[in-house]
């Protein structure tokens, strides 16, 4: 009898001899069991123990899930569990051209109940159909009131709570830039991306001024219209990568009392705004984070989102910052699938099981799938990855344990395989069992490149590549002049050899790609596929190897950007499609001019 494959993987079980038929399921109420917790044991008779709604429902999961992997014949087994983290959420980037269809976003919410997640937000910036602001979002296809309310409905039924999220600070270049709204802008010229001794050159508007009286005035009209929409107490008010202020309006606040200070002044009337409707703010904390000093000056119930996307993001450490001030925190790690088209596996790895490490640190765990640059990684690749976080999640001991695993090279099959096995049957419905180990293989397609192909350090020293993978970035370089000069050297840093190989271990992917029920995924997959190459064929274009034509690249990306828009409109709204196909379009237009 094979070992059950279960997601998450429940953190006690045994397995107790024989198989049993039985059917019908008795179910009892045992207050000592922990919140969320339950106990499933199977015998002659099949037992449910639980002190919560919330646990009888994971234990419902856990049986289906036995039930398709065995059928009528499950072994006799005893399993005693409960989540890591209270919270286990999942965000989803609707900004970023994105926004899901109805259909899609209950399809999201069935999933991640499936999954034992408890928490959805979707990420606003422009694209929640605002009353009085229809500028802004008229040609997106926006989320309205009547999308939340009915969508909520169907996740309270789940156990997930549909939580509100709307950035009132930072990433609202999308309002802007709009002639009403323009004057609200810290600046309109130019400024500095990053942190210090890493930045990246920008200019135009980004960020609301924090002394003008009128962006607050702003926000609160938007947060008026918007949280009496969510019955969840919890808000998420964004304000992160702020690194615009004292650019502009705002320089001379930031000269005489410090950028934290007017940073925590902003942040604590968005506070007040949010409390006032009954709710509680959580924001990013990225900045706070960089101004250690500045984390006692915050509200006490604003809750500190601590976010990193890399295997070296010092969870931790953040963690007991917030902590140590008296603050709550949740870990918010990321899906490693954009700005990557295969996804970031050993990234992704490292990255879940860190944050995953501060369990009892922290009381959430939020992973994050954003969309930058159109949004075009498929939804197979963040699906994949969502499913890991959610392992994650709940399980992180096992997490260490698989992550130790791959490092070690011997996956076992309480490890990394059986949990991509998992995966494969109860995500990707593959009875085969190979989609979730290829889809590892596929994120780890160009390993080698980004292991040194990085924007390289001020000194001109490499680095390894962050927050992307070497297809993507070289993708979108220009094969001319033009783009951020030290990622264009990181890059030609690279070897053509190391891309021949690429395009080698790609060909074998190609070759054995599992073939699912699922025709739509099927698609995502060949799509990807197809994009890999063209990004792999046009970077060695760029190294000047082999016989490769401008023109043969132009005509399969004319193919791929076809493609792109018949599978966006499967699961998303037309409105940020010409957004997301501009990013191809630039890239095509480049290949007909040579």
């Amino acid at each position: 009898m094979t070992e059950p494959l279960l997601l998450p993987r429940p953190r006690d079980l045994a397995i107790t001899g024989g198989v049993s038929h039985a059917q019908s399921v008795r179910v009892r109420i045992e207050p000592a069991i922990p919140a969320e917790g339950y106990s499933l044991d199977i015998d002659d008779a099949i037992t449910i123990g639980h002190s919560t709604a919330a646990g009888l429902r994971h234990a419902h999961a856990t049986l289906a899930q036995l039930r398709v992997h065995y059928g009528g014949a499950i072994p006799r087994l005893s399993i005693r569990d409960e989540p890591a983290f209270a919270t286990r959420g999942v965000m989803l980037d609707a900004s970023r051209d994105r926004v899901p269809t109805p259909a899609e976003s209950a399809a999201h919410v069935e999933r991640l109940a499936g999954l034992k997640l408890n928490h959805l937000e979707f990420y606003t910036e422009h694209t929640f159909a605002y009353a009085g602001h229809e500028e802004v979002w008229r040609d997106w296809s926006p989320i309205t009131p009547d999308d939340v309310r009915t969508l909520q409905a169907r996740a309270t039924r789940l156990g997930v709570r549909l939580s509100a999220n709307q950035n009132c600070f930072g990433h609202l270049s999308s309002w802007l830039r709009h002639p009403r709204y323009a004057t609200l802008a810290e600046t309109h010229g130019h400024w500095e991306f990053g942190e210090p001794g890493d930045t990246f050159a920008r200019s135009g508007p980004f960020s609301l001024c924090p002394i003008d009286p009128a962006s607050i005035t702003l926000v609160k009209d938007l947060l008026d219209q918007l949280l009496p929409c969510f019955e969840s107490p919890l808000v998420n008010i964004g304000c992160d990568e702020t690194f615009d202020i004292g650019f502009g309006r705002s320089a001379e606040a930031v000269r005489t009392r410090g950028r934290a200070a007017v940073y925590v002044d902003y942040v604590r009337q968005v506070c007040d705004l949010v409390r006032a409707h009954g709710k509680r703010p959580m924001f990013w904390a990225d900045i706070a984070l960089s101004h250690p000093e500045s984390i006692a000056w915050i509200p006490d119930d604003l809750i500190g989102l601590a976010w990193g996307y890399e295997p070296d993001a010092p969870f931790e450490r953040w963690c007991r910052l917030l902590r140590d001030a008296g603050r709550d925190a949740w870990v918010c790690p990321g899906t490693s699938s954009w700005r990557s088209i295969t996804g970031r596996t050993s990234e992704r790895t490292a990255n879940l099981a860190a944050a995953a490490a501060c369990a009892g640190l922290a009381d959430g765990f939020l992973v994050t799938d954003w969309g930058d640059l159109g949004h075009h990684q498929q939804w197979p690749i963040s699906l994949h990855a969502i499913a890991h976080a959610a392992d994650a999640a709940w399980n992180s001991a096992d997490t260490s344990r698989s992550r130790d695993a791959v490092a070690r090279g011997q996956p076992s099959a309480s490890g990394a395989s059986g949990l991509c096995d998992a995966i494969s049957l109860h995500v990707f419905g593959d009875p085969s069992l190979r989609i979730g180990r290829w889809l590892d293989a596929l994120g780890d397609l160009d390993l080698p490149l980004r292991e040194i192909g990085g924007r390289v350090a001020v000194d001109g020293s490499p680095r390894r590549m962050r927050n992307a993978t070497a297809l993507f970035n070289d993708l979108h370089l220009p094969l001319g002049e033009g783009g951020d000069e030290r990622l264009r050297k990181g890059l030609m840093n690279l070897p053509a050899s190391l891309w021949h190989e690429a395009r080698e271990r790609l060909a074998t992917l190609e070759r054995s790609r599992p073939v699912l029920a699922d025709a739509t995924i099927n698609a995502e997959l060949e799509h990807t596929l197809a994009v890999a190459r063209l990004a792999i064929d046009r970077a060695l274009l760029r190294r000047g190897e082999g016989s490769i034509r401008r023109s043969d690249l132009a005509g399969r990306l004319r193919d791929i950007l076809a493609e792109h828009r018949r599978l966006w409109l499967l699961r998303s709204r037309p409105g940020g499609l010409d957004s997301s196909t501009r990013h191809y379009q630039r890239i095509l237009g480049e290949l007909e001019a040579g």
